[in-house]
């Protein structure tokens, strides 16, 4: 079977749709993150942004390989959420929300049917999408968690912080409301780093 002719053609169309608005939701989220003073918490969230465009990236690559002529137009009928609004801590639940049902549902779906109509190669790209979009989803749920349990710079044991800005490290069971050392607000702590980071 040519790919051109497949479900699995369409199933990376409506990939590549499905991360291209994930990333567009998620610059939301890093946009408000940051405009509230979050600035660890963005750049986090600008990581995933980046993987997001990878991922589409991929997705695109494999549509352009299908055939040997430019494609002018690909009819997608496909479900997309639109469920974010100007709240972070609502939009740390829902992107955790998209990412599971991705991770779980979607994909694992599309790399079935990409075995089935043998391109081993993109049901095997959909696996590994699928364990860096499960990675994701712990990610935003635990963000959520923190921010709604008021935890994200204090928690119960010391731990060690450092400020995002200028390196400087402190141990301790909450993070500095104003770096000692360059003045930046808590929103650039990294949230809790190892020794070893």
């Amino acid at each position: 079977m040519k790919l051109a002719n497949s479900k699995t053609y369409l199933n990376l169309a409506k990939s590549f749709a499905g991360e291209c608005q994930a990333r567009t939701r998620y610059e939301f989220l890093e946009y408000g993150a940051r405009k509230q003073g979050f600035v660890a918490l963005a750049d986090l969230i600008d990581k995933v942004v980046y993987n997001e465009f990878n991922h589409a990236r991929m997705f695109y690559t494999y549509l352009q390989d299908a055939c040997d002529c430019t494609i002018d137009n690909i009819d997608i009928c496909s479900g997309y959420p639109f469920k974010e609004k100007w709240n972070i801590l609502d939009n740390l639940k829902i992107a955790a929300e998209n990412e599971e049902i991705e991770s779980t549902k979607v994909y694992p779906e599309y790399a079935k049917i990409a075995d089935e109509e043998g391109f081993p190669e993109i049901a095997e790209l959909y696996r590994n999408i699928i364990q860096v979009e499960n990675c994701h989803h712990m990610l935003f749920k635990e963000l959520y968690e923190q921010m709604k349990n008021d935890t994200m710079y204090c928690k119960d044991e010391p731990v060690k912080w450092k400020c995002g800005s200028c390196g400087y490290e402190a141990t301790a069971k909450s993070a500095w409301e104003c770096c000692p050392l360059c003045q930046a607000k808590q929103g650039s702590v990294l949230l809790k780093i190892s020794d070893g980071e």
